[in-house]
């Protein structure tokens, strides 16, 4: 049987790690004008994040990835709703409500498998 923490962290690692290089060429999903607001240091997280994700995926420690992962996609997608803090993620990141919503969803779907799936 797979070890679905493993493979939860390989595949949102290797997705963090192709939305972060799309997010480099003009289009309309990730982009700084896309329906997933972007730019050069939100798409540099991203790879950085999908490394990790893939690292984690095929060393074993799937689980930590998911948890740590989780709650920055919670947090930051909360924080993203927050009058104030919502324009600094606007200024630096390029964050618009459209991605703060999927920081939620993808937030949430990798705590419910570090809490409910075995290792």
């Amino acid at each position: 049987m797979a070890n679905v923490q493993k493979t939860f962290a390989l595949i949102l690692g290797i997705v963090l790690l192709l939305v972060g290089v799309l997010g480099y060429f003009s289009n309309p999903l990730v982009s700084e004008t896309g329906f997933f607001g972007s730019n050069g240091f939100q798409d540099l997280l991203h790879i950085v994040a999908g490394v990790c994700g893939i690292y984690a995926g095929t060393k074993g420690v799937g689980k930590d990835y998911n948890m740590t992962i989780g709650w920055i996609g919670v947090v930051l997608g909360i924080i993203g709703f927050i009058p104030g803090l919502n324009t600094l993620l606007a200024t630096w990141f390029n964050i618009n409500n459209n991605i703060s919503v999927l920081h939620i969803v993808l937030g949430v779907i990798a705590l419910g498998v570090y809490y409910s799936a075995k290792k």
